[in-house]
């Protein structure tokens, strides 16, 4: 661990260590801890606005119980930006000209957006509240693992293997295309159950595509003609359809990245940072035709399975 990380995000003395490692000519590591620091106090801002926007007269309601609940969410705010945060530390970092520390993976955090960490609060307190005596739901697993980072469940069987198997090559799909590399391996996931389901050929060899992706007229590849579920007007229905089969992943990923560059009907899916928005898009643009093909795929981004199969846990 270097001196950046171990500054504390939060408390104000910690503006002392920034002009020190400044002092000692350490400006990347300087930047990178003011960066991480600015973050940090935006996630506390986000938590605080979810929590004064819940009901203050339960029964567990005092001066007290508000107390520790600031200071758990100063102490969430930090874990969130020291443990790779939203990705806003990493961008005003690149502005300052530092670059941020190299993951080969993204971290815990990093796959959260704001709307995921406000929503995610918002359900915190909706749950703090329903303790009180208010009927404010449950708050979801995977919901709890977005912010901690815990595990609390094993990654089911295949699915880090899945993941080790196509991460290259969402790496560099994710350069053509702008795409996080991990919105993609959900994308892949979705589609085929961790590679479970993967698309078989006439005699059982492997499709290697992950993304089901269809071949209209254009295509000149070698194909699997399979029923696939399609939606119309909300009911499931199935009609044959002919797919695509690459030789390997990094062909499927590279056909997957100028599908969507090609196409102008998936513009507003490029560059997409925000895993629900680009969820939306993507369906919008008619990738899918199953009416909750975004909310399951958002859920995927942000689910424990993903974030423990790209960190190994």
């Amino acid at each position: 661990m270097n001196a950046a990380d171990a500054i504390n995000a939060i408390d104000p003395r910690s503006f002392n260590e920034l002009k020190r490692l400044g002092r000692q000519g350490n400006s990347s590591e300087a930047i990178r801890a003011a960066a991480r620091q600015f973050e940090a106090l935006f996630l506390q801002m986000v938590l605080k606005a979810m929590r004064d926007a819940t009901p203050k007269d339960g029964l567990l309601e005092s001066d007290q119980s508000r107390l520790y609940q600031s200071l758990l969410d100063q102490q969430l705010a930090m874990q969130l930006a020291n443990g790779g945060g939203t990705g806003f530390g990493d961008v005003i970092a690149r502005q300052l000209g530092a670059e941020p520390l190299a993951r080969s993976r993204p971290a815990a955090a990093s796959m959260l957006g704001f709307d995921q960490v406000a929503s995610i609060a918002a359900r915190q307190a909706a749950k703090d509240a329903a303790a009180a005596g208010f009927d404010g739901g449950e708050l979801p697993a995977d919901d709890v693992l977005a912010v901690t980072g815990a595990s609390s469940a094993p990654v089911p069987d295949g699915a880090r293997a899945f993941v080790d198997q196509v991460w290259p090559h969402a790496m560099a799909a994710s350069r053509a295309t702008g795409i996080p590399a991990h919105f993609m391996v959900a994308q892949a996931a979705l589609e085929t159950g961790w590679g479970r389901h993967e698309l078989k050929t006439a005699d059982g060899s492997r499709s290697f595509n992950p993304f089901n992706i269809k071949a209209g007229s254009g295509w000149r590849g070698a194909t699997v003609t399979l029923d696939a579920v399609e939606f119309s007007d909300g009911k499931a229905y199935r009609e044959p359809s002919r797919f695509r089969v690459y030789a390997n992943y990094g062909e499927a990923f590279d056909d997957y990245a100028r599908l969507l560059s090609g196409n102008p009907r998936y513009a507003a899916v490029l560059d997409q940072r925000d895993a629900v928005a680009f969820a939306r898009e993507l369906q919008q643009a008619g990738y899918a035709t199953d009416p909750m093909y975004a909310d399951k795929l958002a859920r995927i981004i942000a689910g424990n399975t993903l974030r423990a199969a790209l960190h190994g846990d």
